[in-house]
């Protein structure tokens, strides 16, 4: 009797040409993650993914057990579309994906801000639908702080824009969270003008407008997470947004230091989120525990603190996409589950 076949599972990465046609695991960010499968007893191979190429990789994936994906949804003008519809059939076919694209659109938009904005980690969060419903309600916003106007789907600050009312003036202060942007001036209708890409149909066609967390100085957590347990932490402080000093660039943003999931100043986050907080999060957006991904994390800015909440935390975002790097301590736990899933799905479809 044959022996059975090891379980099998690609990781996916976007490049060009000449990666795939090396297709090194130790080339590149995952040559750990490679390792780890390897030891695993899980065959780990890498799909370097090109709109160019993809009838390629759509045959590579349906020769494996399961998929992990890390792809922007924007990067380089390039969108992940076409992507996206050769990794729903691929599932269709019964190859595990994740995060799957349906899975993405539940939570790693800007949306799930909206979503979950009555919830613990939530926040004054609205959705815009339109440039005439922001010029109407955007001003009377301001006369109660800063807010932070967010595109649909984004990363690395893009998209993301920080509006405060100039006392005693009818202009606004506005800063772009993008690397290299400064504060500038402008009257609500140029700041209406620099915001109408977001409202077109391939942008997602709204946006969130999220109030401006004052703490925001005091740096952001990233809780990354395999499922619905913590794996690690990340921590930096994010200055991209924070107001001007006498028209000067924004400070820079740290590098974010890593730690392991026990760290001792996040226990308290730890233990939210694994109690109670995921699983909130989880019926809200409308996903069941299989549909989790094996790999996403939460961002947490620190919230105004209070008696009963002297360590607050409100959620700014939720990555799906493409997290990476990541924490080392994330490796094992995050090996173990795809094959546990792998197992479970052979199983169930022998």
């Amino acid at each position: 009797m044959a022996a059975e076949r090891s379980p099998s599972v690609a990781l996916l990465y976007p490049s060009d040409r000449a990666a795939r046609d090396r297709s090194d695991p130790a080339e590149g960010r995952f040559a750990a993650l490679f390792d780890a499968f390897a030891a695993a007893g899980v065959a780990a191979e890498p799909a370097i993914y090109h709109d160019d190429f993809a009838d390629e990789v759509d045959a590579q994936l349906r020769r494996v057990d399961g998929v992990l994906v890390w792809c922007n949804p924007v990067e380089s003008g390039r969108r992940r579309d076409r992507l996206d519809a050769l990794l729903r059939e691929v599932a269709r076919a019964g190859v595990f994906v994740s995060a799957h694209p349906d899975t993405i659109l539940k939570l790693g938009t800007k949306d799930v801000l909206v979503d979950v904005r009555d919830l613990p980690f939530g926040s004054d969060a609205i959705r815009v639908d339109s440039l005439a419903q922001l010029a109407e309600e955007l001003p009377l916003r301001l006369q109660h702080g800063p807010r932070v106007l967010k595109q649909h789907r984004g990363q690395s600050g893009n998209g993301v824009w920080r509006v405060e009312q100039v006392a005693g003036s009818a202009l606004l202060k506005v800063r772009h969270a993008q690397r290299g942007c400064e504060e500038e001036q402008l009257d609500l209708p140029a700041l209406l003008q620099r915001l109408a890409p977001y409202f077109e149909a391939v942008s997602g066609g709204h946006m969130v407008d999220q109030a401006w967390q004052p703490r925001l100085v005091d740096g952001m957590v990233r809780a990354y997470l395999v499922e619905d347990r913590v794996a690690g932490f990340g921590h930096q402080a994010v200055n991209a947004l924070y107001p001007a000093t006498a028209g000067e660039p924004a400070p820079p943003t740290s590098p974010r230091l890593y730690h392991p999931a026990d760290l001792p100043q996040f226990q308290a986050l730890k233990s939210l989120l694994e109690t109670q907080w995921i699983e909130q999060l989880r019926q809200r957006v409308g996903l069941t525990p299989e549909q989790l991904p094996m790999l996403w994390d939460c961002d947490f800015m620190f919230g105004e603190p209070t008696a009963a909440e002297p360590d607050r935390y409100v959620l700014c975002e939720i990555n799906v996409s493409s997290v990476s790097p990541f924490p080392p301590s994330v490796i094992e736990p995050l090996v173990a589950a795809v094959k546990a899933r792998l197992a479970s799905n052979r199983a169930a479809n022998p």
